[in-house]
């Protein structure tokens, strides 16, 4: 007989069809640590990632700073294997307004359309339950497949940092996205409770 123990549970905080989003969990820490160091991720993420050195006690540490924070775990829900994160870095709660950010750096599973589907639970979460007004993001100018994704999410390009970033030599722009709560449908969240409750 199979032992429970051996399979840790996830708490399912928000579900989507094919992810979820789950607390931030510390026993991931070797799996983000692998994520992190991979520098076909970190470039995507920033500087701090592909220049500083990080290891599996630096990224507890961060780990456990973050669990703080409006940030989640995304996972899979047929296996609850680990995908990456996502969730906001800053709330302004007297403006309403929240900067997201993502990294899903399981290399299995990136370009299959979780990407999509962790953002629009994410920014269900922001709007519906958080009542924000804003929702914003950086991407850099060199990240195509990060830009095409937020525009096909429906974020809207808000503004430009002109060569604010420099690898390898040469410069980008942090393009600035935003997206307003009336330019977002509730899916996930409105299916559940719309099951219990009679919310209109």
């Amino acid at each position: 007989m199979e032992n429970s123990s051996e399979k840790k549970k996830y708490l399912k905080t928000l579900v989507g069809d094919n992810v979820y989003l789950s607390p931030i969990s510390v026993d991931d820490v070797e799996e983000y640590a692998e994520m992190v160091n991979d520098i076909k991720v970190s470039v995507g993420l920033g500087y701090l990632s592909y220049t500083n050195i990080i290891d599996f006690e630096s990224e507890k540490e961060f780990l456990i700073s973050v669990k703080k924070e409006k940030r989640f775990a995304v996972r899979l829900l047929e296996n609850d294997e680990l995908l990456g994160n996502v969730g906001f870095k800053s709330v302004g709660e007297i403006h309403r307004t929240a900067e997201m950010g993502i990294m899903l750096g399981n290399p299995k599973y990136q370009r299959k359309g979780y990407g999509m589907e962790a953002i629009n639970l994410l920014l269900d979460y922001g709007f519906s339950f958080l009542n924000l007004r804003n929702i914003s993001l950086n991407v850099f100018e060199y990240n195509e497949v990060a830009y095409n994704l937020y525009k096909k999410a429906g974020f809207k390009e808000a503004g430009r940092l002109r060569k604010a970033v420099e690898i390898m030599g040469k410069t980008y722009d942090v393009i600035i996205m935003d997206m307003l709560k009336e330019e977002f449908q509730s899916v996930y969240i409105k299916r559940e409770l719309e099951k219990r409750y009679n919310l209109k």
